[in-house]
């Protein structure tokens, strides 16, 4: 019994490999003998060591989710027999000598003896059709009751969290059926990789004691963080019977502490993703699982393939939510496009726009005369006239791809070139404000309001901080500095019906013929002389 080969199943595929050293190592680093960089491996899991008789033994090397021969956790060196099954993490090597002591068929496994505490670390995609597959040890007739009854179960259970529109609602389907099934577990709880981090958050846990219900929900301290962080990350079942006497959770001081006997955690499946875990563990040992704890083990996986379905129609269904309530946000202040665009690469970071460095053009439009006019209409009137001015005048800033800073007063604040990067930001301002006062102009001769009305436009161009400013009652999307501040203060030197600009946006434009030097001004609070440029744009 010397020549030894591997037989690795991934999937679909198997591939035989030689074990051709005395000592053979197998694990996620490529300097192992035999390198398998796959999900719930270590980088050095395991190796093989043949000994002076000819037997071949294995052994752990300390892998963080353990090895296994036949279900059974490899603690000590362990003997190979022609057809055992080696599990590390989520992969599986049958074991096949050239010249086994005695001919076994194919599908032989091992089964261990029960001992008094027991692990078991299962692949989920095994565990997904197992639950309802017949028992044979209780007849033909009582095997197809069984499946009959498992299976109309599973078609009630799905039905019952397809309607489920909430979370909580999905919850509560899922603890009715997991404490009807399961006697062995005293709580149970649904966490959720709800930003898609990969950071689990609890959105939900019962207890079958009634008092302890609010707490459990409300507080996640009771549940063993790092079972269900390596069942999320690993992609596999998990189920001990006893963490008390399990030497793989020795030096989880937690699990003693929060009183976890048993636990039993899945990952949930959509398709090739893993969105949570659920997991539920027990005050006392669950020596039952000696015996059914696979067939535990499977149900709940089973239940968990369908709340994965339900649990992923609900992070959509939030998703679209948040979406909805940042597209309406934006709007005020976006065009249509750049808010599809931030959408869509995800730029809102916990719901705002970080505050950055940014090259835009500012434009401050201001209407002439509003203190006279004002003068003359009550604040209805007021109010009226400034919305449809605005509603107007916004129409521009959009098509040119601008962003409303905010209204102050009747004035009109916008900056270009920021959050979508522009590098043509000067030639969008001035084309924004020509739209403007052209419109404006056709809004006069078709009596837009009881007198024509006028604006003064000011453009200047530089670096500022842009993004959401504010406390956590109200925020506001702005732009920062002393480009904003030089651009405030020129508006004052420009003639009504005009645009004016500074002399950095002068220099950006691609075509500057139609503005002429206005001259040199000193500003309040600018301790250098600016030169303006003015034109008539129309």
């Amino acid at each position: 019994m010397t020549e030894l080969t591997l037989r690795l199943q991934q999937g679909d595929t198997e591939t035989s490999v030689t074990v051709n050293h005395d000592q053979f190592t197998i694990g996620r680093l490529p300097e192992c003998d035999l390198y398998l960089p796959y999900g719930g491996v270590s980088r050095k899991h395991a190796q093989l060591v043949k000994m002076a008789d000819g037997r071949w033994i294995i052994e752990d090397l300390g892998s963080k989710n353990g090895t296994q021969v036949n279900q059974t956790i490899v603690t000590t060196s362990q003997q190979l027999h022609h057809g055992d099954i080696i599990w590390l993490g989520n992969v599986n090597l049958v074991v096949l000598f050239a010249h086994p002591a005695t001919d076994l068929p194919d599908n032989y496994t091992v089964v261990p003896e029960p001992t008094e505490q027991r692990t078991i670390f299962r692949n989920v995609e095994q565990l997904q059709q197992q639950w309802i597959k017949a028992d044979s040890k209780n007849g033909e007739t009582s095997n197809k009751d069984k499946t009959i009854a498992r299976l109309k179960d599973l078609v009630d259970i799905a039905k019952n969290l397809c309607a489920a529109a909430s979370i909580e609602e999905i919850f509560f389907q899922v603890q009715q059926v997991a404490f009807r099934y399961l006697n062995s577990i005293d709580r149970l709880a649904l966490l959720i990789d709800v930003s898609g981090s990969g950071h689990l958050e609890l959105v939900n846990a019962g207890s079958r004691n009634i008092y302890e219900q609010q707490y459990l929900a409300t507080n996640g301290n009771w549940i063993s963080r790092s079972i269900c962080q390596n069942v999320f990350e690993a992609k596999l079942a998990v189920q001990t019977a006893d963490t008390h006497k399990d030497k793989r959770f020795a030096g989880e001081h937690s699990i003693l502490v929060k009183g976890i006997r048993s636990a039993m955690a899945v990952p949930l499946w959509d398709e090739n993703k893993v969105v949570g875990v659920l997991y539920a563990d027990g005050h006392i040992s669950s020596y039952h699982w000696e015996n059914d704890g696979e067939e535990e083990l499977s149900f709940f996986s089973a239940l968990a393939n369908l709340v994965a379905s339900s649990v992923q129609r609900w992070l959509l269904a939030e998703k679209l939510k948040t979406e909805e309530v940042i597209r309406h946000r934006l709007e005020r202040y976006h065009s249509p496009s750049v808010v599809q665009q931030l959408i869509a690469v995800g730029g809102l970071p916990d719901g705002r726009l970080a505050p950055t460095e940014s090259e835009i053009s500012i434009l401050f439009a201001d209407l002439v005369g509003f203190t006279a006019i004002s003068e003359r209409l009550t604040p209805t009137a007021i109010a009226q006239l400034l919305n449809n001015l605005f509603e107007e005048m916004l129409q521009e800033v959009f098509a040119c791809g601008g962003t409303l800073d905010k209204y102050i007063g009747d004035c009109i604040m916008a900056f270009f070139g920021a959050p979508e990067l522009q590098a043509d930001h000067a030639d969008r301002a001035t084309a924004a404000a020509k739209g403007m006062l052209t419109r404006l102009k056709y809004l006069n001769a078709n009596n837009f309001w009881q007198e024509p009305l006028q604006l003064r436009i000011a453009i200047n161009s530089g670096k500022a901080v842009v993004g959401d400013v504010g406390s956590s009652q109200r925020v506001d999307y702005t732009a920062l500095g002393a480009t904003i501040n030089l651009a405030a203060r020129m508006e004052a030197v420009c003639p009504p019906d005009e645009c004016v600009i500074s002399e950095v946006t002068h220099k950006m434009l691609s075509q500057s013929e139609d503005f002429y030097e206005m001259g040199d001004y000193r500003f309040k609070g600018i301790d250098r002389l600016v030169k303006v440029y003015q034109t008539k744009l129309y």
